[in-house]
């Protein structure tokens, strides 16, 4: 009997151990893209038999990674034949010396099945914060009827023939503008690093941006907070995308049907920045499907049940304004109106955790409802490189604690 408590008592105490152990292993997010599916049209290259090479710049480090990679927009399983990360060596090259096979449950190949993602294996390698990182994803022959990729990288990626994740130079490859097949960095740091989410449409996504800069209001946040010790253990997830609307399906599923993918099952997710709305507010000019006319009040009750959900789990929500949209193709005056309704419920409604004044960051104020000329990409709807940097300068870090 007394051998047998002992081996039983062991074998809870290891138990123990081992959750302990988990539990200390803290794992952030450092990078993030929100995937978008695209129809493989007849007739176009097929993605089998390809090496996608995605550059992706993290704003967290630490002394391992796992990556995520993702079929959720698939509509058949996804065989990926090999996946690798790397240090990025600039252009589409890696430090050969940093290259690592991802594995799943020991395996260098796993299948995803459709509408799901997985998580590699944990590769020890030393991620330098705000570094450039090479996730390769090998793709065999396979039918395939539908990308999961997230279209607007605004950074350059290579795509090459066959079997290449282990390849120093991608010599022969094609560029594109996309992340595919990989949704997500985490890194395991100490106990008290955590995440921000930047959520939200195409000015979160940096359209109108240099390419290959890093120069979108996330990236900005995501060095400031480095430099910062209060704040240098928080890494930023962008979860923009490009014409992206709150309540109803656009470019990519309703920030409503994306938000538990997107928001709440980011790892170590802690705050969120909700800049969204000004797609919805658009189809106003020229409504022709059903929920183009929308009010400021319907834009309200999907931002009170982002706020609301991410509550239940924790996570601190900062509103932010909408910046200026006159004169755009999809402006009009009602339009401004509701924008302006929206703004001014952001900033008084008490929902929020804090509040994000973009609109006035960004607005010449002998013209309050267009961009300041210095700030506007010449579309009168996104910033430029220098309204991005003010939009990242002007979050007040005290907010984040």
């Amino acid at each position: 009997m007394r051998r047998g408590f002992l081996v039983f008592s062991l074998f809870v105490l290891g138990g123990f151990a081992a959750l302990a152990q988990s539990q200390a292993a803290n794992w952030v997010g450092t990078w993030a893209a929100s995937p978008v599916g695209s129809v493989v049209n007849a007739g176009q290259p097929g993605p089998g038999n390809t090496t996608y090479r995605n550059i992706v710049h993290i704003s967290l480090g630490g002394s391992a990674v796992r990556v995520q990679l993702t079929n959720e927009f698939g509509t058949d399983p996804l065989t990926v034949g090999a996946a690798h990360i790397a240090v990025s060596a600039g252009g589409g090259a890696i430090q050969a010396n940093t290259d690592h096979a991802l594995t799943f449950n020991g395996k260098p190949t796993v299948e995803i099945p459709t509408g799901a993602f997985v998580l590699s294996d944990p590769v020890t390698m030393q991620a330098a914060p705000l570094s450039d990182l090479v996730v390769s994803v090998y793709v065999p022959e396979q039918r395939i009827r539908n990308t999961t990729c997230h279209t607007f990288a605004d950074s350059t990626n290579y795509v090459f023939k066959g079997d290449a994740t282990a390849v120093v130079t991608f010599d022969n490859s094609s560029p594109i503008y996309a992340w595919c097949f990989v949704k997500g960095i985490d890194v395991k740091t100490d106990g008290k690093a955590a995440a921000i989410v930047t959520f939200g449409d195409s000015i979160t996504d940096g359209a109108q941006g240099t390419r290959d800069a890093n120069g979108r209001w996330p990236d900005v946040l995501a060095a400031r907070l480095l430099a910062d010790k209060k704040t240098a253990d928080l890494g930023v997830l962008n979860e923009g995308i490009g014409g992206n609307r709150v309540l109803h399906d656009g470019y990519g599923p309703s920030a409503l049907a994306r938000f538990d993918r997107d928001v709440i099952a980011q790892s170590g997710v802690k705050y969120l920045i909700i800049l969204e709305g000004i797609n919805d507010i658009g189809r106003l000019k020229d409504p022709h499907e059903p929920g183009d006319n929308i009010t400021a009040d319907d834009l309200i009750f999907g931002l009170t049940q982002l706020v609301t959900r991410a509550h239940q789990h924790g996570i601190k929500v900062f509103g932010a304004t909408l910046t200026p949209y006159l004169p755009t193709g999809y402006s009009s005056p009602q339009g401004e109106q509701v924008r302006q309704a929206y703004n001014q419920w952001i900033r008084t409604s008490g929902i929020f955790d804090g509040v994000i004044d973009f609109d006035k960051i960004t607005q010449d104020p002998e013209h309050p409802e267009t961009f300041l000329p210095d700030y506007d990409s010449g579309d009168h709807l996104h910033p430029k490189d220098a309204g991005y940097k003010a939009m990242g300068d002007a979050i007040d870090l005290s907010l984040i604690h």
